[in-house]
């Protein structure tokens, strides 16, 4: 296979052209579309985390989960992919696919599995896939997937390139009956000796440093979802005249305004630290960054609920979706695992780590 030796240019007006783009293409389209769409313009290239530029990719991250969250979920997922293989030095260019789609699948739920076995007449590392793959975002409709499989001597996690559009892969689609989160359609996909590629080394998926980098970039996502909510209660409280504006409303807004900009400002300082630690365990800095957004995400829901009653989630199609979809999305947190993880590592720390 193809190794990609360096990362596309950084785009300039990334940010101004994907926001352009999003507003083009209206609310109501379906996600998978949108995010072709965003492929096809070369707005799925972002800056690869721990480059220098990891606050423009959390942002674009944001953005597009202000406008809709299914479609952050896959194109988070999409562009996640894109940096794996990048760092792994593996391309994500194929023949016969200009613009392709991504999948990211790493969930591995107890139970399942899918084994790989190596095709020893193969000299570019083909292999043979068997087995069910759980919360595989997107399935239904991306072009490739990039997921994690395992060597039947118990060798992994081993990532594995795979094209969709192939004998033996069977999607259920009849499994996903979410509400919220509807258009990320996280389906489980079968393998029935289909064909995949491996990329990297088992166990390059969880070693490499970009593993806890990526991780706090979809911390970006829930913000941004949050973004989306908070911001019509800002415009209802902002389009009451002064004299009609409620203690209560006005109490909302400012707690909602206290939690959104401390959560701004620790994953600017968590993209800072990335940028002037590239190689290092960033697993406190993603952790942290989870769930401070993750706590955001539920008191903006909260606030901004109670805030403005039923109308909006009754009237306001684009807020009732998103309203919907940020719970759900949130959940791709682990809770009080996570918050344990997060107990564990400052634990062992040496230093304090609440100075200013």
């Amino acid at each position: 296979m193809k190794r990609m030796d360096s990362a596309p240019p950084e785009r300039s007006d990334l940010l101004a052209d994907l926001r352009h783009t999003l507003k083009d293409a209206g609310n109501g389209g379906k996600p998978p579309a949108w995010l072709s769409l965003l492929a096809a313009h070369a707005l799925d290239r972002l800056p690869m985390p721990g480059r220098g530029s990891t606050l423009l990719r959390w942002q674009a991250l944001a953005a597009v989960a202000a406008h809709d969250l299914s479609l952050a979920k896959l194109y988070e997922g999409h562009t996640d992919a894109l940096a794996v293989m990048q760092e792994l030095g593996h391309a994500a260019t194929l023949p016969g696919h200009e613009h392709p789609t991504w999948g990211m699948w790493a969930a591995e739920p107890p139970g399942q599995r899918v084994l790989v076995t190596v095709d020893t007449d193969s000299a570019d590392g083909r292999v043979t896939l068997q087995g069910c793959k759980a919360w595989c975002s997107g399935a239904a409709h991306v072009s490739h997937g990039l997921m994690t499989a395992w060597f039947a001597d118990g060798r992994g996690p081993q990532l594995v390139q795979v094209a969709m559009a192939q004998p033996g892969i069977e999607v259920a689609t009849q499994n996903w009956c979410a509400v919220g989160m509807a258009g990320s359609s996280s389906l489980d996909v079968s393998f029935h000796g289909a064909t995949g590629h491996l990329v990297g080394e088992p166990g390059a998926y969880l070693a490499r440093p970009g593993f806890w980098q990526g991780g706090a970039g979809i911390a970006a996502c829930w913000h941004g979802g949050a973004l989306g909510l908070a911001d019509a209660l800002h415009h209802a409280v902002a389009a009451t005249p002064e004299r009609a504006r409620t203690p209560f409303r006005l109490a909302a807004l400012g707690k909602v305004d206290v939690a959104l900009e401390s959560t701004a400002a620790l994953l600017r300082e968590a993209a800072a630290w990335i940028d002037s630690h590239p190689a290092d365990d960033a697993s406190v800095v993603a952790l942290r960054a989870r769930q401070a957004a993750e706590q955001t995400a539920r008191l903006v829901l909260d606030e901004v609920g109670r805030a403005l009653g039923a109308t909006p989630f009754c009237r306001d199609a684009r807020f009732a979706q998103a309203a919907a979809d940020l719970p759900v999305y949130i959940r791709q947190s682990h809770a009080e695992r996570d918050f344990a993880g997060l107990g564990e590592r400052l634990a062992v720390a040496q230093e304090h780590p609440w100075a200013l």
